[in-house]
């Protein structure tokens, strides 16, 4: 059963009682919420990921409830609780789908040691995957975003989940955070993208979550084997300019992304180093999405270096 099989009430119901049981990539999260726009989110972004029934048994368990504080009625705010931590202030209401994503990243950032998780947008294409890591408002989201809608299959517009064992990176997609002006660019890029309603940021962006292709949700149990790194950097009226990375480097950038290959210790480090020497790695500078997506294509149809 996916999510697109529940009606909106018998969701609410769930939501609100012994919570939503789904499946994200290789987790189980059971979610709780009594907000509208919270089921109305999960709705509409994480419609084709599938939901198991019962109460017992999950990965991360996340709550999105307004506080119990008498702010609850000064202000309309909404609180996050994963497994009983609150890690971060209360939020306007209006952000309380926002907070539920920003839950689940916290959830996997800090919480799911089995894999290393690299900080990076990562598609597949032919078996092969492409990390993108890089920071905010370097255009990494979007560049995601437009491949995706290019041919791509959407692995995670936020972790490289990487198996320590085999190297192989396991697929997490999840609804894709777009910003400010990459909303309308993504809106005209394709008729298929399908976007939740914008809303404020604590920082007084504009943000809009695009929902996963239901291709890319269903191959959820099909792995990629590291193909390239690209970093991506949009510069405003830049000409694309794509320049390669020494695997040093490559390196480098991939451990600073990271959020806890150390804890792998040697065996993390060396899961690295592999990675970097199977997958060439550049820099791309562009200002035209039409410019980041052909040389996207041009870098991953070039032959592998010996």
């Amino acid at each position: 059963m996916t999510l697109a099989d529940l009606s909106y009430t018998e969701l609410r119901h769930r939501l609100r009682g012994e919570g939503l049981r789904a499946r994200i990539g290789p987790f189980l999260v059971r979610i709780n919420s009594t907000v509208p726009d919270v089921a109305r989110s999960i709705q509409l972004l994480y419609a084709h990921h599938d939901v198991e029934q019962g109460r017992e048994g999950a990965h991360f368990t996340v709550r999105v409830d307004p506080p119990s504080t008498i702010r609850r009625f000064i202000r309309a705010q909404v609180q996050l609780q994963l497994d009983g931590i609150q890690p971060f202030i209360p939020l306007p209401r209006s952000m309380a789908a926002t907070m539920l994503e920003a839950g689940l990243n916290w959830s996997v950032g800090n919480l799911a040691h089995q894999f290393i998780a690299i900080h990076a947008a990562t598609l597949e294409r032919g078996g092969r995957a492409l990390l993108l890591p890089a920071p905010p408002g370097s255009g990494k989201s979007t560049l995601c975003a437009a491949l995706v809608h290019r041919g791509w299959r959407l692995l995670s517009d936020e972790f490289a989940l990487l198996d320590p064992a085999t190297g192989d990176l396991v697929p997490i997609p999840r609804p894709v955070a777009l910003k400010g002006p990459s909303i309308d660019l993504l809106r005209a890029w394709s008729s298929d993208v399908v976007l939740g309603p914008a809303v404020l940021n604590n920082e007084d962006e504009t943000v809009a979550y695009m929902r996963p292709p239901p291709e890319s949700v269903r191959a959820s149990h099909t792995r990629a084997t590291p193909g390239w790194v690209l970093v991506p950097q949009f510069v405003p009226g830049a000409r694309p300019e794509v320049e390669p990375m020494s695997r040093p480097r490559a390196l480098m950038h991939l451990a600073g992304n990271s959020f806890n290959y150390n804890l792998h210790g040697r065996a993390g480090f060396e899961r690295l180093a592999s990675l970097v020497d199977r997958a060439p790695a550049a820099r791309l500078r562009y200002s035209a999405l039409e410019d980041g997506v052909t040389a996207v294509d041009r870098m991953t149809q070039e032959p592998r270096p010996l």
